[in-house]
């Protein structure tokens, strides 16, 4: 079996994904990072190998650890998440128009016209409304992550909660709670607070044409698609593979590139003792954060020097 390794390293959770030549899943995995890309990597490559034993064609790597899976795993190709949700949008639906992406620490607004990113936003400073919150709010109401959306789908009178930010956002829904109102339509409420920061933040002077695709682990709470439909007045499409779509996007995009030969640097990197540590150059006023990674005795790649002295004395 052959096929394109896609890779998505962002700071809550990392997706693979291994397609074919005619873009279909063949395998795929969504995991929490938890503070160990390097670690939870070797376990995925580990997983893919003993399932398949694929012949890798080509490497894509996305997300805000893109950098990491480049200079350790080797990848062809390098690119932004929006790069890779819009690729993968519009290779699933070619008449998109706009993608609403929530992950686990940022939101993302990308508007599409004629099959190109026109226009796009990014919150990466609040964190209201993102995968990590909604989490941390179920296990303060004793509920698993998978039940806030069908809790809030049962709401009839949902309660008026400020969703600026997840500090006042936290202490409302506490009022809320201490003043009587019931779990249904306090859940309610929140991802209705939580979907009015996000228009506000990201949509503002944007126009959200439909097709609308809500892709992100979040786009698996109903609750929080219904508020979208509700604010907005139109359909809101989640994706079959959602929670997967930058790391779909990224396994397209070398897919398209077709290396002659895929800078993968083979399956028994998963076997490997790989150690990751950083240090400050003081060399110039730049005091670069350098980020080393070791592979036993051996140092293997670096990167985070402006300059190049430090990555370049591995011939990176």
């Amino acid at each position: 079996m052959e096929g394109y390794l896609g890779i998505d390293v962002g700071s809550v959770t990392t997706k693979l994904v291994l397609i074919n030549r005619e873009a279909e899943v063949l395998w795929s995995t969504y995991r929490k990072t938890q503070g160990q890309p390097i670690r939870v990597l070797q376990g995925a490559l580990s997983d893919l190998y003993n399932d398949l034993s694929p012949r890798v064609l080509g490497v894509g790597a996305t997300g805000s650890g893109r950098g990491l899976v480049d200079h350790l795993i080797g990848a062809d190709v390098v690119k932004n998440e929006i790069t890779a949700h819009a690729v993968a949008a519009i290779r699933h639906y070619p008449k998109v128009q706009s993608v609403i992406e929530i992950g686990g620490q940022d939101s993302k607004l990308i508007i599409i016209r004629d099959g190109v990113v026109v226009d796009f936003s990014m919150n990466t400073v609040c964190a209201a409304g993102t995968g990590s919150f909604l989490e941390h709010q179920a296990l303060r109401l004793g509920l698993r992550i998978e039940e806030l959306g069908s809790i809030a789908l049962n709401a009839n009178a949902p309660v008026r909660i400020a969703g600026r930010c997840t500090v006042f956002a936290e202490s409302d829904m506490i009022h809320k709670q201490q003043m009587g109102h019931n779990l249904e339509d306090i859940v309610a409420g929140l991802c209705e607070a939580l979907v009015r920061n996000y228009l506000s933040n990201l949509a503002r002077g944007k126009e959200l044409r439909e097709p609308i695709l809500f892709q992100g682990g979040v786009a698996a709470n109903r609750g929080i698609r219904a508020a979208f439909e509700r604010e907005l007045g139109k359909e809101i499409i989640v994706p079959r593979h959602h929670n997967i779509m930058g790391a779909i996007g990224a396994a397209l995009l070398a897919l398209e590139t077709t290396p002659p030969e895929s800078r993968f640097r083979g399956f028994s990197l998963a076997r490997h003792r790989l150690v990751s540590t950083s240090f400050y150059c003081d060399d110039c006023p730049n005091t670069c954060g350098v980020i080393e990674v070791s592979d036993g005795e051996s140092v293997i790649a670096r990167w985070g020097d402006n300059c190049g002295k430090w990555s370049s004395a591995l011939g990176s």
